[in-house]
C-alpha cells in the first residue's frame, strides 16, 4: 500500500488521510484500491496520517479517508481539519466534518422531519430527571457515546434498569451520550448506500452475527450484496439534501421498519466504503476525485 514516504512528497497530488499505524483500531482494508485506481488515471495518491508533521498546503487535494484513531482526540482532529481546510482543498470540508463528528446531528435531522431512528442526546451534565426520561421506554435501548466509531462504548440493554443507568452514567462522566430505542429489525441487516458527488454508486447489507446487533466485521458481521429499494434511495437523497455542506462522499446507513427506512448514521468523515465488495466502485470514486483535482 503506497504511503507518502514511499517516494518524493513533492509530486503527491492527493493525500488519503488515515490514522497513525500504531494507533489504528483495525487495519484500513480498502484505500489501496483507491490509490491504484487513481494511479491508473495518472494521479499520484498516498496514505498520510492526519497528525503527520507536514505542510498540507503543498498537497493539492486532501481526502479524509480512514483516520479511525481520531475518536479519542476529537478536538485535536477537528482543529487539524479546520487548519488543513484553510490551507488546501479538503474533502469532505471541515465544516461538514465538524457537524458530523458529534451524533447530535441525528436529533437535528429528526427535528427537521427526516426519517431518523428516534434519538435523545444527553449532555455530560444532564440532570437526573433528564437521564430518567431518556430511559423511560419499554423494552431495550441502545446507549452509545456521542463521539464514537466502530460500536465503541455501544451497548444494548434493558431500559429502566441499573445496567442502563450505570452505562449511561459512565459515558456521561467522559462526554455526551445518545439513547435510542432498540429496533429488532437491525438483526435482519443494516443497509449502507454509498454516494459519490451525490450519485449512488452501490449498496450493501451488513448482517450482524446471530444474537448480536453490531454489524462490524470485528464483531462477526458480514457484508452482503444489496439492491437498494426506491424508498431507501429516496431517504438517502433527502439526507444529502439536508446536509449543511455538500458531500463528495457519503455512506448512508439505514434500517427498514414498518414505517419504512430510517436513518441510523450519515457517515461523512471516515466511512468504510465497501470498495472491495464492488469492483468498479474504486474507479467511480477516483473519477470524482480526478475531476475535482483538475477542475
Amino acid at each position: 500500500m503506497l504511503r507518502a514516504d514511499d517516494g518524493d512528497e513533492g509530486d503527491l497530488q492527493i493525500a488519503l488521510v488515515t490514522g497513525s499505524a500504531t494507533a489504528m483500531p483495525v487495519p484500513d482494508p480498502e484505500s489501496h484500491l483507491l490509490v491504484a485506481a487513481l494511479a491508473e488515471r495518472g494521479v499520484r495518491a498516498a496514505l498520510v496520517p492526519w497528525d503527520d508533521d507536514r505542510d498540507w498546503s503543498q498537497v493539492p487535494l486532501v481526502l479524509c479517508r480512514t483516520p479511525w484513531d481520531y475518536v479519542g482526540r476529537a478536538d485535536e482532529f477537528l482543529a487539524w481539519a479546520r487548519s488543513t481546510g484553510a490551507a488546501t482543498r479538503l474533502l469532505n470540508p471541515a465544516g461538514l466534518i465538524g457537524w458530523n463528528l458529534h451524533k447530535r446531528y441525528l436529533a437535528e435531522l429528526l427535528e427537521r422531519g427526516l426519517p431518523v431512528v428516534p434519538t435523545t442526546v444527553l449532555r455530560h451534565d444532564a440532570s437526573a430527571s433528564a437521564r430518567t426520561a431518556a430511559l423511560a421506554v419499554d423494552g431495550d435501548v441502545v446507549i452509545k457515546p456521542a463521539i464514537s466509531g466502530g460500536a465503541m462504548g455501544t451497548v444494548r440493554v434493558a431500559a429502566r434498569t441499573d445496567g442502563a443507568r450505570d452505562h449511561l452514567a459512565g459515558l456521561l462522566r467522559d462526554g455526551e451520550a445518545l439513547v435510542q430505542p432498540y429496533l429488532p429489525e437491525v438483526e435482519d441487516g443494516e443497509v449502507s448506500l454509498v454516494l459519490f458527488a451525490g450519485e449512488l454508486s452501490h449498496a450493501v447489507r451488513k448482517q450482524p452475527a446471530a444474537g448480536d446487533f453490531r454489524v462490524q466485521e470485528e464483531h462477526g458481521g458480514v457484508v452482503l450484496p444489496h439492491e437498494p429499494t426506491p424508498d431507501e434511495v429516496a431517504v438517502a437523497r433527502r439526507v444529502l439534501e439536508a446536509l449543511p455542506w455538500p458531500s463528495t462522499y457519503a455512506r448512508i446507513d439505514l434500517v427498514t421498519t414498518a414505517d419504512g427506512p430510517l436513518l441510523m448514521e450519515a457517515e461523512l468523515i471516515e466511512p468504510e466504503l465497501f470498495l472491495r465488495a464492488v469492483p468498479v466502485a474504486a474507479g467511480r470514486f477516483a473519477d470524482v476525485l480526478v475531476a475535482d483535482l483538475r477542475g
